[in-house]
Order: C-alpha cells, then sequence, then structure tokens
C-alpha cells in the first residue's frame, strides 16, 4: 500500500520470474476471505479504509464469534518502525476512546474471488489471466485447465475447493476444503476428458484430501462437514481414473507426501499419489520442484525436490529467512524431516496397459 506513515510496508516491484517461465495461479482461502477465514463483512470492508482499528472478539476466548464481536481491539501495524510494532491492541474496556491507526488509506481494500481472478489480467508475464479466463473473473468460477506441452498427453486441471462465500455461517472459519455440486460436476468432466483423451492428470488445488488434520489447527479436520461433496465421494470417484497420477496441494503449511493406494490389487493404475508444499513464507521457506519421467517399463517416476532458495546476505529475502526462524521458534510449528524439513523423493505410478503403449515412443526412458 502506499499513504502516510506506511514507510516499512510501502510498494515495490520484485524482480519477478523471467517473462518466458510460464505461471498458473489457484485460489486458495486467504486469496478471498478476510484473514483467510471469513467473508468480509461492511464493518470489516469499511475497517481498511477507516481511521479506527478493529473491534472484534477476544482471540483469547473460546467462543468464536467470527466477524460479530467487538470486545476486542485487534492493533494495528506502526509502519513507521522496521519490525512492525503493534499499536492499539487489548480489551475494549481497558480504551477510553477508540484507538485509531496512524493514517487512513484509501486505496486498501478486500479482494473478491471475482476480482482477485480478474487481477491475473494486468501482467507482465505469462500468460495474459495465468490460466483465468475472461468467464472465470466475469463468473468467479475459480477452475480451468490447461496442457503445459503441446507434445507430451500431459494435462493440469486447477481445482478451486475453498469454501464459498455464501457457506452457512456455523461460528467456524471458512477454511476447510469444499466442493459443491457445481465445482464437482465440472471436474468430473474434466477427467472424463482427460481419461478419454489419453493424457496423464495432475490435479492442482489448495486444500488437500485424504490428511485428516491441520497441523496448525489440530482441533479442526481439513475437509468441511458441510461440504455437498464429501471426501470420501470425492476419493472414491478419482480412484476410477487410471490416468490420474498427481493431486499437488498446499495449505497445511507443510511438505508432505501421501499414498492413495489403488483400491483393486489387481489394477494398481487406479491409485494416485498426493504431494503438499508449505508455504515461501513459512521456515525452512523452500519450493517443490517436480520432474516426471518414462521408465523402461513404461511406469512413470515423479522426482520431487524441496529446493533452498539462494540467500544473499543483507538481502530482503536474508531478513525475510531470519523472521521465518525466529517465528518458528516462537511458535514451535511442528516440521517434519527435520533438521531440512524437507521430503523428496521419486514416486511410482503404475499405468495401464492402454497408456504404456501410448507413451513408448516418448523420449527415452530413464531407467
Amino acid at each position: 500500500m502506499i499513504g502516510p506513515y506506511n514507510d516499512y510496508q510501502d510498494e515495490y516491484k520484485a524482480e519477478g520470474l523471467d517473462s518466458d517461465i510460464k505461471w498458473y495461479a489457484t485460489l486458495g482461502n486467504h486469496d478471498h476471505f478476510w484473514m483467510g477465514s471469513w467473508p468480509a463483512n461492511a464493518y470489516v470492508l469499511q475497517s481498511y479504509i477507516g481511521e479506527f482499528i478493529l473491534s472484534l472478539g477476544d482471540p483469547d476466548s473460546n467462543v468464536l464469534t467470527g466477524l460479530d464481536g467487538r470486545s476486542y481491539y485487534m492493533g494495528a501495524i506502526d509502519g513507521r518502525t522496521v519490525y512492525g510494532n503493534i499499536m492499539g491492541v487489548g480489551s475494549v474496556a481497558d480504551f477510553t476512546a477508540p484507538p485509531k491507526v496512524i493514517a487512513s488509506d484509501s486505496n486498501r481494500r478486500s479482494l473478491s474471488r471475482k476480482e482477485w481472478i480478474g487481477e491475473f489480467f494486468n501482467t507482465c508475464s505469462n500468460p495474459v489471466g495465468h490460466g483465468f479466463s475472461q468467464a472465470n473473473a466475469d463468473t468467479g468460477f475459480a477452475c480451468y485447465s490447461f496442457e503445459p506441452k503441446s507434445d507430451m498427453p500431459i494435462k493440469v486441471i486447477v481445482l478451486d475447493d475453498t469454501q464459498s462465500d455464501n457457506d452457512p455461517n456455523t461460528g467456524l472459519p471458512h477454511a476447510f476444503g469444499y466442493l459443491d455440486q457445481e465445482r464437482f460436476k465440472w471436474l468430473v468432466e474434466e477427467l472424463d476428458n482427460g481419461q478419454a483423451e489419453g493424457k496423464l492428470m495432475i490435479i492442482a488445488a489448495h486444500v488437500p484430501i485424504g490428511v485428516g488434520i491441520n497441523p496448525l489447527t489440530p482441533a479442526f479436520s481439513i475437509w468441511s462437514d458441510l461440504s455437498p461433496v464429501s471426501q470420501d465421494t470425492l476419493i472414491t470417484k478419482l480412484h476410477t481414473y487410471p490416468n490420474l497420477m498427481l493431486w499437488v496441494s498446499g495449505h497445511r503449511h507443510c511438505n508432505a507426501i501421501t499414498a492413495f493406494k489403488s483400491p483393486d490389487a489387481d489394477h494398481p493404475e487406479l491409485g494416485f499419489w498426493e504431494i503438499e508444499s508449505s508455504s515461501l513464507r513459512d521456515y525452512p521457506q523452500q519450493f517443490r520442484t517436480f520432474d516426471i519421467l518414462r521408465n523402461s517399463d513404461n511406469s512413470i517416476s515423479i522426482v520431487t525436490t524441496d529446493v533452498d532458495p539462494a540467500v544473499a546476505d543483507g538481502s530482503l529475502a536474508a531478513i525475510s529467512r531470519s523472521y521465518a526462524v525466529a517465528s518458528q521458534q516462537l511458535f514451535n510449528n511442528s516440521i517434519g524431516f527435520l533438521p531440512s524439513g524437507s521430503q523428496n523423493a521419486e514416486l511410482i505410478k503404475q499405468l495401464s496397459p492402454e497408456m504404456q503403449a501410448k507413451i513408448q515412443n516418448y523420449g527415452t526412458p530413464v531407467n
């Protein structure tokens, strides 16, 4: 944001990716919900641009009031300070007058689902829209598919499996996996088409499946009990597609690999893998690479590797790394596979005889 007294929060232009590198976006709960948890109401929208510090429910209370509580001031970051000192935080009863932000800023806003999608058309990299079509921006339907290489039988299906703004208000945050019938029907059609066309398929979705709890909020499951399409129904359907290789996701802030074994021992090709990646702001700040290779028996190897970025001393990236380490020490988030936090693997995907025959002439097998 740009405005008075925001020195350490002012906008800056990142170097970005080489324009020849195509990148694609997947919608997550933090992209269209306030704090990743609630549809922004009129009170929250006004607080973005207003002069008063937001008041909500007491964060130490066991009562989940969502955006309706008014007993506790959430505080505001003092943008003039290097470490973002927090001001105006505490119980409403402890203040004689409502605390104010240092300066209001009319440029602050919360993006709706449609607005968020529309921002990907304001870009200097490729492809324009980063996977989304204008129809996606017009409707807010955040699902699409693409083929990364025209000469390779691989299809990526990008699925929005976040909750909708109009989901029932149960007092719980809107941060669970969720599929309505419209999105499930779309997914099945994409999988059916990919299977019929002999394409190996990858599903990219923000929320993982079949992993139980969220390490950051262990009291809650990952998939909403209110989802019109249950997690069991979804997984059972996915097990009917022999060409499905991967479900790639984030959300849980962890690096993990889960095997979804075939329910039919005579047809191992009905199994697939799920690979989760943590956020780049979380320690150890790694990103993943994927290499998909053909083996001499015409099975597929998926080589997934966590990568540590090169961080120059004194750079913003180095400062970010120090904050990530400090956050890990303060909150003691559960990180598996220490000391590195990585889980690298070569994962084998068995193929149907039909798919083996189709790919046998693609490239040179690796083993």
